[in-house]
């Protein structure tokens, strides 16, 4: 499956306003907006965080695999995908970032 058919399998987003990534220190590391170009990471990273409880290995891993053809072009490209290249360095660090939600 493609990106855009593994979005249509995922719950809507459009009560989210941003989703935040914590740290093991409780710092915001980083901050997905529900805007053009973004929902579609924000979709899921928050279906991930629902599923896992946080963004860890496994759910980095599922995140690949949901980002499809996006996985692949990151891959050639660090750092033109920073949302799927951050689920690499998970995965490659075992690092887990803890998720708040912001509302609409």
């Amino acid at each position: 499956m493609n990106f855009a058919d593994n979005l249509k399998r995922l719950p809507p987003v459009t009560h989210l306003a941003a989703l935040h990534l914590l740290n093991s220190e409780g710092n915001v590391v980083a901050t997905i907006e529900n805007k053009p170009g973004k929902a579609g990471s924000l979709a899921v990273y928050a279906a991930l965080a629902a599923k896992h409880g946080s963004i860890n290995p496994a759910a980095a891993e599922e995140g690949l695999q949901l980002f499809a053809e996006h996985t692949d072009a990151a891959r050639l490209h660090p750092g033109s995908h920073p949302n799927i290249d951050r689920l690499f360095d998970i995965l490659a660090t075992g690092t887990t970032l803890t998720v708040k939600l912001d509302s609409a």
